[in-house]
């Protein structure tokens, strides 16, 4: 036997269960008729009590406009195959206020009705199972009691009955549609509400999103008509409120979104929008749940136009930038908004003149609540882009700026350098200069003077040897406090104080010091060590010419942040120096404290001379 082609094999194996499926399919009834009378008690009424021949749906606002609903019994029969051991059932494709089914004279079920405590709107589909019992082979009957919505409207559905392993996949994908994806887009809406609406309250200036918060919100709200189906009748009024209220804010802030995504913001159109949203809820506060026909036929039906708006500026958008993600929103906007058409035409029972569609019209099935996720999805999808774009474009700046302020870091690291550079090349042309105007005034003056007196024949060789043995005590003295990288005064001091020592002995003199300073104190600039110690110098020197003193004390000490620098003797005092011989170097002494900012305090008396240096720590330290 040759091999078939493989392709031709599965389209007989298509065939075949293509053509199990539709025999299957026959087996399940959907009578296109029923017969009705309008009857309020609870049991069924007999044959005579006048039913009349319906055609299913039976919607009595299309087959009786100036008829009062009231209370009504169907009856419907169908045809059970003889020994047919399957289970069967009866799919109701929506029975809004509930009813009664009966089988053959004997109640199957009851689905709950509005009473006086609750009222009841079933948006979910009803399959109630047949009793294998209670049907007969051949002819049976199903008997159901609806009775009307509050307002005003009745309506049976066309029903299907049949094998239950065939009605209950219909049933369930219609349940899936009709009850649970709701829950999940409420529950869904609800959240991404909260999360948008914090980041717009976090972002102010990001209206958009705030508009796209709203715009969910509500509409997570509008879909809980399809999830809430039994409320509190006292609670009824204000949750119809509810609903319509979010369902025209919902359009709203859809519309406004849209208008400023196309980047169109009129103020005044923003301004009559609200107007509008809020004529449809104010009507209602003003008249009741009797207002909800009108609001629903005219203030709903007055946001088509709206809607339609909506499109208009998505699809005018596109034109001017045909971008994929232009796209995304006008095709979406479409689509709901035929949706939001197809549900106005069922709400009103405006069924268009096309027969192919009379079936699909009659199971009632609305699609508003599903196509609006798409939009809803769009524009998320948009603004998750444009939030991406500017975390995106932040980066970028940050990186940028990241990049500027590190060269200009450079650029200040390289000018502190230069800076510092020329800080200490005018710190050594300072001290170069303080050198010179020493070396000129003390050591150059002494040798000048010296060397004239030479020439003139008016210097002995002693005083020859004295002039020179100060002039080395000056140079040793600037060399002291100028030895490269060597600003701790304690030891130029010490260096000072040892060469003094000496020359104390040889008078006569027993010297004694005391450095009472923490060691970090004493890093002194050049400039400072050479003027304290040249006061200091002073002050020995007057004790050597003129004291008389047998002991010299020199202290070191920091007092009130204060560096303070005493020399006493225990010589004659102050009070036995002649003017002549001690008021240049008194004058000397504090015009170098002064420079320094400090001052110079000299105390005589019968117990010796006392001669303090005061300088502000802060102003000599390097």
């Amino acid at each position: 036997m040759p091999a078939r082609p493989i392709g031709l094999t599965w389209l007989l194996a298509l065939a075949c269960w293509l053509g199990m499926l539709s025999a299957a399919q026959a087996v399940v009834q959907e009578p296109p008729g029923a017969l009705m009378v309008s009857e309020a008690s609870r049991t069924p009424p007999d044959a005579t009590a006048g039913w009349k021949t319906v055609t299913l749906p039976d919607l009595w606002r299309k087959s009786r406009p100036k008829v009062v609903p009231t209370a009504s019994w169907y009856r419907i029969g169908f045809d059970h195959p003889p020994g047919d051991g399957q289970p069967w059932g009866v799919l109701f494709p929506y029975l809004y206020e509930g009813g009664q089914v009966w089988l053959n004279g004997a109640l199957l079920a009851t689905i709950q009705e509005s009473t006086a405590q609750s009222h009841v709107r079933w948006a979910r589909p009803h399959l109630v199972s047949l009793p294998p019992a209670l049907l007969r082979p051949g002819d049976n009957e199903l008997l159901v009691r609806v009775q009307p919505a509050p307002d005003g409207s009745l309506r049976f559905p066309r029903v299907r009955v049949g094998p239950m392993p065939e009605l209950a996949p219909l049933h369930d994908a219609h349940f899936f549609w009709a009850s649970v994806t709701p829950q999940i887009t409420a529950v869904v809406c609800l959240l991404v509400s909260l999360s948008v609406l914090y980041i717009w309250w976090r972002q102010r200036g990001e209206v958009m999103y705030g508009l796209f918060g709203l715009a969910v919100g509500l509409w997570g709200i509008r879909t809980l008509t399809f999830v809430i189906e039994v409320v509190p009748t006292a609670a009824w009024p204000f949750w119809r409120l509810l609903v319509h209220s979010a369902t025209g804010g919902f359009i709203v802030a859809m519309t406004v979104l849209a208008w400023r995504l196309a980047g169109i913001n009129k103020p005044w159109f923003e301004r009559a929008l609200f107007g509008y949203w809020l004529l449809g809820p104010l009507w209602m506060l003003a008249q009741g749940v009797a207002a909800e026909p009108l609001v629903n036929r005219w203030w709903i039906g007055g946001f088509l136009p709206i809607g339609a708006s909506i499109v208009a500026v998505s699809m005018w958008s596109l034109v001017r930038r045909p971008t994929l993600e232009s796209a995304a929103l006008p095709l979406t906007l479409a689509i709901a908004a035929l949706a939001g058409m197809h549900d106005y035409l069922i709400r009103w029972e405006l069924d268009p003149p096309i027969p192919w569609l009379e079936a699909w019209f009659a199971q009632r099935f609305q699609l508003l609540h599903l196509c609006a996720n798409l939009v809803l999805l769009a524009i998320g999808w948009l603004l998750t882009r444009r939030f991406i774009g500017a975390l995106r474009s932040m980066e970028d700046v940050n990186q940028t700026l990241e990049a500027r302020v590190a060269d200009r870091e450079k650029e200040l690291a390289a000018n502190y350098v230069r800076l510092f550079a020329l800080e200490r090349e005018n710190a050594a042309g300072q001290e170069r200069q303080r050198i010179m105007r020493d070396i000129h005034d003390g050591l150059g003056s002494r040798l000048f003077v010296s060397l004239s007196r030479v020439e003139r024949g008016e210097i002995t060789p002693d005083e020859i040897a004295d002039s020179l043995r100060g002039c080395i005590s000056e140079m040793r003295l600037a060399l002291d406090t100028l030895t490269p990288c060597e600003q701790d005064f304690r030891s130029t001091l010490g260096n000072f104080l040892f060469r003094w020592r000496s020359q104390l002995l040889a008078c006569g003199i027993q010297a004694r010091w005391d450095i009472d300073v923490p060691d970090e104190a004493l890093q002194l600039s050049p400039h400072a060590s050479l003027q304290l110690l040249r006061v200091a110098q002073e002050a020995l020197t007057n004790v050597v010419k003129h004291a008389g003193a047998s002991i010299v004390d020199v202290q070191l000490r920091l007092v009130d942040g204060k560096l303070e620098l005493e020399v006493r003797d225990n010589g004659i005092g102050a009070a036995g120096v002649s003017p002549e011989s001690s008021g240049r170097g008194l004058t000397n002494m504090r015009t170098r404290a002064t420079q320094l900012g400090g001052n110079v305090d000299v105390h005589g008396g019968s117990g010796g001379t006392r001669v303090t240096v005061r300088v502000p720590l802060q102003a000599v330290c390097a």
